[in-house]
């Protein structure tokens, strides 16, 4: 059948984000049922706000569901597309060392999970390995490009090891593509921290991802984009406020990875700043607070990530969440409209 309907490409994104829909809401009531039976619960910050006490014990990584629609729509539906397994081992390996992180909480019933080194050490390697798989294999070029200003050549210092045919290692660029990808991992992975949040902000910019992608004739990506909106769909009728369970470190670092790939992919590596502003702007909270104390002893925000803030000044979960959705719709549409106009006035 997907044979016959190749010939719409627009019709099988759409299926993309459906089938990741109904296969995530399908499964995820068998994955709840076994981790509440297992005990497997989540482990809730000693010095987060006092409202989120109830949420211990709340089942976690959910993220593990939302990776196998995200792999069986990607396989199934953009299986032609070399893109589609570099994007899937990233965004996979990433999950895994996720799920290392979640089932160390729960073993040791705490909220850190491994080491922040362990932790970078791993995000680092998966970042340099999708680099340079992207550059030798897919062809993806070492530039990066600013809208209307300038296009920055990362690949004038690069190194050929002589291996089969050559291994360029355009190190600039890789050392942008490794803060850029563990960067965006790491945003994502702070802001999950109330019900719906990162999934619904997750959804509203891979769908945004979804279109850039499918812009640019990058069928296979357009499709992951969309299998990854159509699960976190699918995870919110889960984890709407109050939630049955959480989508954990498996969940939201994978999806953060996944982000900063598909940039790197559909060179929107700076536009992706603007189009995943809010989780720039959720890891900035954390660096400024952290840099300010250490400095002055002193708080800027009253709590950080920045959603705490608004939880501290008065503000309900929920208005939180559809005000941060509202804010990440906006600053997608702004990036997606600043690459719709490049595209449109360089063509012309």
């Amino acid at each position: 059948m997907l044979n016959n309907v190749a010939q719409y490409p627009t019709f099988l994104v759409f299926v993309a984000v459906v089938a990741a829909v109904v296969l995530t809401i399908a499964l995820m009531p068998f994955w709840i049922k076994f981790l509440r039976s297992s005990h497997i619960g989540q482990q809730v910050r000693a010095d987060g706000p006092e409202s989120h006490l109830v949420k211990q014990g709340t089942p976690t990584m959910g993220g593990v569901i939302m990776l196998i629609a995200v792999i069986v729509v990607a396989l199934v539906i953009g299986r032609y597309s070399p893109n589609i397994y570099v994007l899937l081992g990233a965004t996979v390996l990433t999950g895994l060392l996720g799920l290392v992180d979640d089932a160390s909480k729960v073993i040791k019933e705490r909220s850190l999970g491994l080491t922040p080194k362990a932790k970078l050490i791993g995000q680092f390697s998966i970042a340099t390995i999708f680099c340079l798989v992207a550059v030798n294999w897919l062809g993806v070029a070492p530039t990066v490009d600013i809208p209307f200003i300038c296009l920055l050549d990362l690949g004038v210092l690069t190194t050929v090891v002589p291996i089969g045919s050559g291994i360029a290692i355009p190190w600039l660029y890789l050392i942008f593509v490794d803060i850029l990808l563990v960067g965006m991992c790491n945003a994502v992975n702070l802001t999950d921290g109330l019900d719906g949040l990162a999934a619904g902000t997750v959804m509203i910019v891979m769908i945004v991802m979804a279109a850039i992608a499918y812009r640019s004739d990058m069928f296979g990506p357009a499709v992951f984009a969309a299998a990854l909106a159509g699960a976190c769909v699918g995870f919110l009728w889960y984890n709407s406020f109050p939630a049955d369970i959480f989508m954990g470190d498996t969940g939201s670092l994978a999806l953060g990875m996944a982000l900063g790939c598909l940039s790197v992919l559909t060179k929107t590596e700076f536009l992706v700043l603007i189009v995943g502003g809010l989780f720039v702007a959720e890891a900035l909270s954390v660096m400024i607070q952290v840099f300010y104390y250490k400095k002055t002893k002193k708080r800027i925000f009253l709590m950080a990530p920045l959603h705490h803030h608004f939880e501290k000044k008065g503000w309900s979960e929920t208005k939180v969440v559809v005000r941060f959705w509202i804010i990440s719709g906006v600053l997608a549409a702004i990036g997606f409209t600043i690459y719709f106009a490049q595209t449109l006035f360089g063509a012309v």
